[in-house]
């Protein structure tokens, strides 16, 4: 794996979760590094999730159950990472508008 190009997508995830931070209701806003480790720490739980129950359960996975997964990991997130306090709706509507950024600026490589 190419390591500029995994350092750009944390970055990039970094500045998507300091942008969803700042716009949805229940999740208080973050500084740069805090979102950088919230990026890795979701990336790491997301990993682990999807290598022991398979894509469909993962984050990544699409649908219903791929957005609450997304949701929950969002919400545990922030019991790892200091001065990240999210609620349950707020992790719900961070997963919602993150699906939607990632439409736009994807963060991984398809």
């Amino acid at each position: 794996m190419d390591w500029l190009g995994t350092l750009v997508r944390f970055v990039v995830s970094a500045i998507v979760l300091m942008v969803v931070a700042f716009i949805v209701p229940g999740f208080a806003p973050l500084g740069f590094w805090s979102a950088l480790l919230a990026a890795a720490v979701i990336a790491a739980v997301g990993w682990l999730i999807e290598a022991t129950l398979g894509k469909g359960v993962s984050p990544f996975g699409r649908g219903i159950v791929g957005f609450i997964v997304s949701a929950l990991v969002i919400w545990a997130t922030q019991f790892v990472v200091p001065d990240m306090s999210v609620s349950l709706i707020g992790a719900l509507l961070a997963a919602f508008v993150i699906g939607i950024i990632d439409l736009f600026v994807p963060t991984t490589v398809r």
